[in-house]
């Protein structure tokens, strides 16, 4: 498992308490989990994902991956609906483990209210966060 510092935590997403992260795409956002969630998992096997027009509340479960260590639940950090999702993950789940950011991100929402995304944490107190949890 890496050591915090090695953790890859970019400055133009937000995070949540239970390690997922957002990424503001103007209309919509994009989820997915970030890389010590993926490191703490280890190996995803396994990604389920919502139907698109699926809404969510803010904190709802909306998905689970599966690893070979244990299956986690992933919960929306934004209300909204789901406008897209990663069909790729169905075929390819270690997508989640080599990119968390980019090809592993799990789907995109238009959320209920955009300024929501505002109540997460930056990168650096996310960090802060995890840094606490040691």
């Amino acid at each position: 498992m890496k050591e915090l510092e090695e953790l890859f935590l970019p400055d133009d997403v937000h995070y949540t308490e239970t390690h997922e992260w957002v990424r503001d795409e103007e209309e919509t956002v994009v989820v997915g989990v970030g890389d010590y969630a993926q490191d703490q998992l280890g190996d995803i096997v396994f990604v389920e994902l919502p139907g698109i027009g699926d809404t969510f509340e803010k904190g709802e479960e909306f998905g689970t991956l599966e690893s070979v260590k244990a299956v986690s639940e992933i919960y929306l950090p934004v209300a909204g609906k789901i406008v897209a999702i990663n069909e790729a993950l169905s075929e390819e789940p270690e997508l989640v483990n080599q990119e968390p950011y980019n090809s592993g991100w799990m789907v995109e929402i238009e959320p209920d209210d955009p300024d929501e995304i505002q109540t997460l944490m930056t990168s650096s107190e996310y960090m802060e966060m995890l840094k606490g949890a040691e």
